[in-house]
């Protein structure tokens, strides 16, 4: 049990960067990581319902399990299981950690209504002893040096179940949880209650890791005084800011980094293009550099014209030109 009354802000913020379906994949992770100021990264669910899964299907989600389970930079990768059968999500678990996944996580938050409808993610809420099945079933089958840890909202339809989801949950040897502070009703809408997290380190015996609303180092500094977590888990933020996490780190230590340019931005861009098209089918390694630019828009005014600029183009050739500062329409000239 970890005294909520404690707020550890005297040491460094511990940053893991967040699974968001559909954007932080592989080449994403290899780009923030870089950058620098993350403990680890975790990837995209991979989804569990009827099988062991083949070897291929955690490589592609985690090609990084080729690197021994790290980003180019040295970030551990914890691979990420989406399921409600304990003991499929077992058996998958102790597969992953054979092919050496650093870590195990378990998604129950995640609100996807498609997801839910499947009886996976944020719906398990409502069931806490089921998801205390799971935890308990993950953990004896996979190695004892192998972490496991969960990722959890405040509840379902309301925060109601809050209590009984952490009873369930005190007695698995996790080694950590993060908990994104939100109902799955309430989902990305503002405000994160930070204070209940609270609640959460007093029945708890390890870590918490505080998820929501983090989108600069003011944010984190906030919610390490309201939630007393020393953890946090980046999402959104991360994206729209790309040097995130090493200015959250700066500012700790009372310094103001230098700040990431916008040409900085542009350059990653560039090599974010290219890496997608080096991994991944060059007709769509356009798409996730729209998709980045739309995060981008929050921080960066730049990026909404070049968004404008760039949101019709399917080329690849064009593409790089036009992130370079030059008119895709170079090439006909």
């Amino acid at each position: 049990m970890i005294d909520p009354a404690h707020t550890p802000q005297h040491l460094p913020p511990r940053l893991i960067l967040a699974p968001m379906e559909g954007v932080v994949d592989a080449v994403m992770r290899e780009q923030l990581t870089a950058i620098g100021g993350y403990e680890r990264c975790v990837t995209e669910f991979v989804r569990v319902s009827q099988t062991v899964l083949p070897k291929r299907v955690f490589f592609r989600y985690a090609p990084e399990l080729r690197q021994g389970g790290f980003t180019p930079s040295g970030t551990p990768v914890y691979l990420q299981l989406l399921g409600s059968h304990p003991e499929l999500m077992a058996a998958n678990a102790a597969r992953a950690a054979s092919l050496g996944a650093p870590g195990i996580d378990l998604n129950f938050g995640c609100p996807a209504k498609t997801v839910n409808r499947s009886q996976g993610g944020a719906v398990l809420l409502r069931s806490p002893k089921l998801i205390r099945s799971i935890c308990e079933q993950v953990r004896d089958s996979v190695p004892e040096r192998t972490p496991v840890t969960a990722k959890i909202r405040l509840g379902y339809d309301s925060d109601e179940q809050f209590e009984e989801i952490l009873d369930a949950l005190s007695g698995v040897a996790l080694s950590e949880i993060t908990i994104h502070a939100r109902t799955k009703r309430q989902g990305y809408r503002p405000p994160a209650h930070w204070h209940q997290l609270r609640q959460a380190r007093l029945m708890l015996p390890y870590p918490v890791i505080a998820n929501g609303e983090l989108w600069t180092p003011a944010d984190v500094a906030r919610c390490a005084e309201i939630s007393g977590c020393d953890a946090f888990m980046l999402a959104r933020g991360a994206l729209c800011r790309p040097d995130l996490g090493a200015a959250i780190v700066a500012a700790h230590r009372g310094e103001v980094g230098p700040t990431f340019s916008w040409p900085e931005a542009q350059q990653l861009l560039v090599t974010f293009l290219a890496r997608n098209r080096a991994l991944y089918d060059p007709r769509y390694a356009v798409n996730p550099v729209k998709q980045w630019l739309v995060y981008l828009k929050v921080y960066y005014p730049q990026a909404a014209a070049l968004f404008s600029e760039v949101k019709r183009i399917t080329d690849p050739d064009d593409m790089a030109l036009a992130l370079q500062g030059r008119s895709a329409l170079a090439r006909a000239a």
